[in-house]
């Protein structure tokens, strides 16, 4: 089981600047982060938490469960973390026994063979973890069947879960799972390692 927690607002991704575009571009990112998970053979099921019922109508087109928000804190990263627990939730209620993982909604060029490895890899710990690309930052984690965990995404977030015992996955900078986008210069990054189909529509 996978969680996705999509924001699906206006404010979305504000460190790409002000431009028209840019909610756009969010949902496109959170279209394309679905599209791949829903793809991979290792996921069996995604469960998307958002407030937008317009955007969960198109992830759920997908392939996706949608998870209504319920409302909780204001802002930033526990706005966040706690709609990740409500997903986290649901998604244990839905398959007591599947292993569960948290990815976020902003992985563009997401590549379902680096979903695999991912998973793969993350078979052989009970909890676990995809750093992003700087190093600092959490992109993806995992914990196996049985195992709870607590989301501490935000600044530091690595750390923070490395100290709640997740292992750091060895993936390559490369890695696609590696790629979120948050400013102008990680969305040209992610162009190189190539667009999904809704981002590259708006790119």
């Amino acid at each position: 089981m996978v969680v996705v927690p999509v924001k699906g607002t206006a404010g979305a991704k504000s460190r790409l600047g002000a431009g028209a575009g840019r909610a756009g571009l969010a949902d496109a990112f959170a279209l394309d982060t679905v599209a791949a998970l829903v793809a991979a053979s290792a996921v069996e099921r995604v469960f998307v938490v958002t407030a937008s019922a317009r955007l969960g109508v198109l992830l759920a087109a997908l392939g996706a469960v949608i998870v209504p928000e319920v409302p909780g804190p204001d802002a930033g990263q526990d706005r966040l973390n706690a709609a990740i627990e409500q997903g986290a939730e649901a998604a244990r209620f839905a398959c007591p026994d599947a292993n569960l993982a948290v990815v976020t909604g902003d992985l563009p060029a997401l590549h379902v063979a680096d979903v695999e490895t991912a998973f793969a890899l993350a078979a052989t710990h009970p909890l676990s973890m995809v750093a992003d690309a700087e190093g600092v930052g959490t992109t993806t984690l995992l914990a196996q069947a049985g195992y709870r965990f607590t989301p501490r995404f935000g600044l530091g977030s690595r750390a923070a879960h490395e100290g709640d015992g997740h292992v750091v996955l060895d993936l390559p900078l490369s890695s696609s799972l590696r790629r979120d986008v948050d400013t102008a210069a990680d969305l040209d990054t992610a162009r190189a390692l190539g667009l999904g189909p809704h981002t590259s529509e708006l790119v």
